[in-house]
Order: C-alpha cells, then structure tokens, then sequence
C-alpha cells in the first residue's frame, strides 16, 4: 500500500490539474469578455446564464471535432508537439509554493519553538507538489525553454512554409528574451541567497517587497516573459497578417486545443512568479498574519498569491488589446539593444551594493536612474526599436514599361 505522503501528493496534483484547467477555460472566457468590454461588443453570452458555460461548450467542441493531419505532415512529431506544449507548462507548477509550506524563518534565539511550528505546518498543510527544491526558480525557466520545442516541433512536423516560418520565429525570440529573463533576477538571488522561491517570498516577509528595491528588474522580468508566452505586443509567432496562424497553420480540435492549453498554463505559471519574486508572494503588509490557525493561515496566504496571479492575469489580458504588435525587427531591436544592455548593468549594480553592504535602497534608486537613463538615450539618439516609417518606392516615369 502506497504510504500516506504518496496519497496526499497524488490528491494535490489531480486537485492543482483541475483548478488549472477550470482556470486556463475560464481565463478564454474572461479574455473574450474583456476583448468585447474593450471593442464595445456583447461578448459570448448564448451557452449558460452571461455565458459563463461557454468554456464547457468549447471543450467538448475540442473533442468532437473532427481531427485531420496533412498528408505530407511528418506523423509522429506533428502529434508530439502539441503533448511537449502541454506537458512542460504543467510540470513547471510543480514547484510554484501556491500556498505556505513552512512559516517564515525565526530569530536564532527561538530556534526550537519555529522547529515545532514548522513541523506543525508540515503535518497540516501543504502548499506545493515538491516544497523545499533549492533550485526551483531554475527548474521553471528551464521547463519554460523547454516549451519552446513544441512550438518548433509543431512548425517543422507540419511542412508548410507559414508554420515553419512561425517556428523559426519563436525560437529566435525565445533565445533572444531568456537572456534579459535570467539576468533580471540575479538580484532579487543574491539578496535572497538562494534559488528555493520559498526561501525568497520568506526574505520578501522580513524586508520588504522586491519591487520596491528593484522595480527595473520587475519591468525587464515582466517583458520577457510576455515574449517567452508568446503574447501580444510579441505574438510574432502566430502573426495573422502574413503567417496566417503561424506554427497553428495545421492544427485543429484537440491538438489546437492543447495548444492553447499549454499558452494559458504558462502564463498563470508566470503570474505566480511575477507575484512570488516581485510581490512578495502570500505576503501582504502583514495581513497574511492575522490567525495563529495553520489551516485558516494557509487559506488566507493561498488567497492572497491567487488573487495576485489573477492580477497579472488580467494584465495579460488588458496589454493584449491595448499595444499594437510589434515588427519582427522591433522585436529583436527591443531585446538586444534596450533590454540586454539594461539587464547587464542592473545586476553589475546589485552585485556593487551586495558585495559592499550599501544599503539597499541605494539598487532602488540605481534601477530608477537607469530606467530614466535608457529612455533618454533612446530618444536622443534612436537606440530602441526602429520606428521610422519606411521609405516610399519612387514610381516609375512615364513612357517605361515594365
């Protein structure tokens, strides 16, 4: 018989697998909702009272539609692709704590008495599939590079010339994006001093908020992993105007739909980390301590970082109608120009400030200047992302022909 810990982590993973697919059906409906709200249109409102059974309608539409694969399509790694989509984006929320695991670290003196709370907590609650990975900020972006492999898959396997060229383009913005991702929080790991995200959310408890000492980071943080999702302003993967779908050329039903799944899961496996890193986590100036009760305390955390991540969520919805596209080369501009060269210089400055003790708001103040500084330069001298229109074909004179 499987022992107790087996069952309790099995039950933890169907019950996060459930929540996460009510979450990825219902986030179509608010995206929908909003982009109606937005275009002053009504919106899905036929399938249950204000629509609200739509995702039910469009999920079984998934299963019953029927699912050709083109004939000069390559079998096995068409069908691959949408599954490694999928299964990297799930397998990233194993380590995002959704709720407390231990409570926050105790003053020396106390040593014994946090040991038995902490074993307490333990007994009681559990707020992730596996607590304490002491590399668990790392494993989430390399599952998250990983995912990038079935966009690929997806447009290679389908041999059709608008999937490929979507394919190529989301490799190149991924490898392009990870670069000011991993850089952007170098910081918030050396003031932490460690990978483990609990460990950071515990830092964040007793100092304060890592957006308020390093907003430039939150900034680079948030872009990139709006590139990594492929949403817009940076869905060039998927472009409609000359891709025609991109890498989802060729794609329909379930496999269209595992697709989506696996776009939605990242972005809410992202809104957890923009909440964990940035903001703190399940802190919220102090009222995450208001029961002595393990149980009631972890309910109340839990809400506090979900309503965070549906906080980004929303973001990701609004910033969708709210910036236009960008051109493929404003894309790479944006990315090797501004975002890198920012990155690098904002983790010089906060290994400066950690190496020498200074205090810690002098990163604050750092990241606002540098911020303040690129936009100057842009500016003046046009180093961000080309925006010149494009020059105009002189026409040709009468009398020539052609």
């Amino acid at each position: 018989m499987p022992s107790f810990d087996w069952i309790t982590t099995l039950i933890i993973i169907f019950g996060l697998i459930a929540v996460v697919m009510s979450t990825v059906g219902y986030a179509t409906l608010a995206e929908r909702k909003v982009s109606a709200w937005i275009q002053d249109r009504v919106g899905p409102n036929r399938v249950g009272p204000f629509g609200l059974l739509q995702p039910l309608a469009d999920g079984g539409k998934f299963f019953l539609k029927e699912a050709p694969i083109p004939k000069t399509a390559d079998k096995i790694f068409y069908q691959l692709a949408p599954i490694v989509s999928m299964g990297t984006a799930l397998m990233a929320l194993a380590v995002v704590p959704w709720g407390p695991t231990v409570p926050a670290p105790a003053p020396a003196a106390n040593v014994a008495e946090f040991e038995t709370v902490q074993k307490k907590y333990a007994e009681t609650f559990h707020g992730t599939i596996a607590p304490g990975l002491d590399i668990g900020i790392v494993y989430v972006f390399a599952l998250g590079s990983l995912a990038v492999y079935g966009v690929i898959l997806g447009g290679w396997s389908s041999n059709n010339k608008y999937s490929l060229l979507g394919a190529l383009r989301a490799s190149a913005q991924i490898i392009s994006y990870e670069i000011p991702l991993g850089m952007s929080i170098v910081g918030v790991v050396l003031f932490a001093g460690s990978l483990n995200l609990e460990t950071i959310i515990a830092w964040q408890q007793q100092h304060g908020w890592f957006l308020f000492f390093q907003p430039l980071a939150f900034l680079l943080f948030m872009v990139s992993v709006y590139a990594e999702c492929n949403r817009l302003p940076f869905d060039l993967p998927e472009a409609e105007q000359e891709l025609v779908g991109g890498y989802l050329t060729e794609y329909g039903s379930l496999k269209f739909g595992m697709f989506m799944l696996g776009e939605y899961t990242h972005m809410i496996t992202t809104s957890f980390l923009m909440s964990i890193v940035f903001f703190g986590g399940w802190t919220l100036f102090g009222l995450e301590n208001m029961f002595d009760d393990p149980i009631a305390a972890g309910i109340l955390k839990t809400a506090i970082l979900a309503g965070k991540m549906f906080f980004f969520l929303g973001m990701y919805i609004v910033v969708r109608w709210t910036i236009p596209r960008f051109r493929f080369d404003q894309l790479m501009a944006l990315a090797w120009k501004v975002m890198i060269p920012l990155s690098l210089l904002h983790m010089v400055a906060a290994v400066i400030v950690r190496q020498f003790e200074l205090p810690i708001w002098v990163l604050s103040l750092v990241s606002v200047s540098l911020f303040l500084l690129a936009g100057a330069v842009s500016v003046t001298t046009n180093a961000g992302p080309n925006n010149a229109p494009r020059k105009r074909v002189k026409p040709l004179e009468s009398g020539v022909t052609v």
